[in-house]
């Protein structure tokens, strides 16, 4: 799901942290540039006006339909054309959840394969969102984040573009310098993308969409552009924008099956609304929907990975037949999953994405850091987890969730620990986290932790015996984190899972250089 683009650092620490030495177009003067583009959030909030008065002239479904011209015209402006992108070949992602899952097993197929055979020069590009630590990481060559200074390149070269192309249509110097000649945040990037990937001969491309599928900006993609589309699992998210039921929404994530393409779904026998939807737009889009049963993805099984958790294998599966369908590596349907080459195998077991089943050490910690905020992904951390734990030893939990049922979620970890251990004393310390970075300074209001004060009334009356914080920014909880480990003594680890941007957060305290 994409949203507004995170803070970033100060501008002294990012010159600090900058490795492109042109004076005034380092990666540093790129992170500032963007800071100055409008970010999504600001945009979803048109959505979310009143309803226009009856013969206003306004409706918002002039939003959504303004979309694919708007991004249609900032694509001309810095130098390419729909045309322009069919010379790459595009596995398009969409969904409301596993989407990030399906591109980096993807990803990982295609790299591994490349890498195997023949072409082994052939390059893989994937593009997703949002990131958690850097804006880097949305656009990835072989799986890697671009280094810093062909980052930097590439945000001058298409800002140079926009601007020029303002300046031929009579907009003052200062103006088309300078944002308001630009797209929005995601517009900006999704361009950046695949001028990327254009300039460095990139054949090969994952893209997930940021939100919806019908009007969003990557499905600019001509039919010829793509070689299979996805839709992973839906849900309720982006009302305003997408609809308040799963099967209107299932029509906006449908947006992306391209006529003449195969597109593949997780067939949901017991929601007969949204497949009807699928099948709907699929035969309207003359796209061949193919549906992927669950009992052959029981019968398959899938493949351990960095990536935990039981329902991957349904994403898995998705991304396999994606994969063979990309390659021209086809089989009888039912056979896709049952007779996949071992090198792609191979692939779909090296998947990785930050702050999914990922271990970090620092000091006197090790922590592991996992952004499940379900309770199909809780169970599939307390798998993960329980596997680390010796018997009787007491971790360190860092927890929230702002936007679902914090305490239930919590109640769903403890009690999925509890299964696998036998105890409900494994966290014998828990820290209730805001998701902001830094403390408020003087004179600014404070956060509001009437969230993290429910969550931690929740683990005192499940866990009496654990010791519980509730705490306003992460800076301050990774400090208790490490403060707590180094009395108690040893390598101590420290579980921060519930919600992405938590994550997102103890990654940026933990790695202030690495990654921006």
């Amino acid at each position: 799901m994409e949203s507004s683009h995170p803070s970033h650092p100060t501008p002294s620490s990012r010159r600090a942290a900058s490795s492109s030495s042109t004076a005034g177009r380092t990666y540093a003067d790129a992170l500032e540039k963007l800071a100055l583009l409008r970010s999504n959030r600001a945009v979803t909030h048109l959505f979310d006006r009143p309803a226009a008065p009856a013969g206003s002239g306004r409706g918002d479904d002039d939003l959504n339909a303004a979309a694919i011209p708007e991004m249609l015209g900032w694509l001309r402006r810095a130098g390419y054309s729909p045309q322009d992108l069919c010379r790459m070949r595009h596995i398009h992602v969409a969904g409301t959840k596993g989407k990030g899952s399906v591109c980096a097993y993807a990803t990982a197929m295609l790299t591994r394969y490349h890498r195997s055979s023949e072409d082994g020069g052939a390059r893989v590009g994937t593009y997703m969102s949002p990131h958690l630590v850097s804006p880097r990481e949305r656009i990835a060559i072989d799986g890697q984040p671009l280094p810093q200074d062909i980052f930097a390149s590439a945000v001058f070269e298409v800002w140079d573009r926009l601007s020029e192309a303002a300046r031929r249509d009579g907009v003052s110097a200062a103006e088309a310098d300078g944002p308001a000649s630009k797209p929005f945040y995601f517009r900006f990037l999704t361009i950046l993308a695949w001028h990327v990937f254009l300039s460095r001969g990139v054949r090969d491309v994952v893209i997930e969409c940021g939100i919806g599928g019908e009007y969003d900006a990557t499905n600019v993609l001509p039919a010829e552009a793509v070689s299979a589309a996805v839709v992973a699992q839906l849900g309720i998210d982006h009302v305003a924008m997408l609809g308040d039921t799963v099967e209107k929404i299932a029509w906006h994530k449908a947006g992306v099956f391209k006529r003449g393409r195969r597109a593949f779904t997780r067939r949901l026998n017991g929601q007969p609304g949204i497949m009807g939807v699928l099948r709907a737009r699929a035969e309207e889009k003359g796209a061949e929907l193919v549906e992927v049963r669950d009992e052959d993805v029981e019968m398959w099984g899938g493949v351990e990975g960095p990536l935990r958790g039981g329902f991957q294998k349904y994403n898995q599966a998705l991304a396999v037949m994606a994969v063979r369908e990309h390659l021209g590596l086809c089989a009888d349907d039912s056979a896709l999953l049952r007779d996949t080459p071992e090198v792609i195998l191979e692939g779909l077991g090296e998947a990785r994405l930050r702050g999914r089943g990922e271990i970090v050490d620092d000091e006197d910690v090790r922590w592991y850091l996992d952004g499940a905020h379900n309770r199909d992904s809780i169970e599939g951390v307390a798998t993960w987890l329980a596997r680390e734990v010796e018997a009787g030893e007491s971790l360190i939990l860092v927890f929230n969730q702002q936007d679902r049922d914090v305490s239930e979620l919590l109640v769903d970890l403890i009690h999925a620990m509890e299964a696998r251990l036998g105890r409900r004393d494994v966290f014998g310390h828990a820290l209730f986290s805001t998701n902001e970075i830094k403390r408020a300074d003087d004179g600014e209001q404070a956060e509001d932790v009437s969230v993290q004060e429910k969550a931690a009334s929740t683990m005192r009356s499940a866990c009496p015996d654990c010791e519980v914080y509730t705490i306003d920014n992460v800076d301050d909880a990774v400090a208790e984190a490490r403060a707590i480990a180094k009395a108690k003594g040893g390598r101590q680890k420290v579980l921060v899972t519930g919600s992405m941007h938590l994550v997102g957060g103890v990654l940026r305290v933990l790695e202030p250089e690495s990654l921006l």
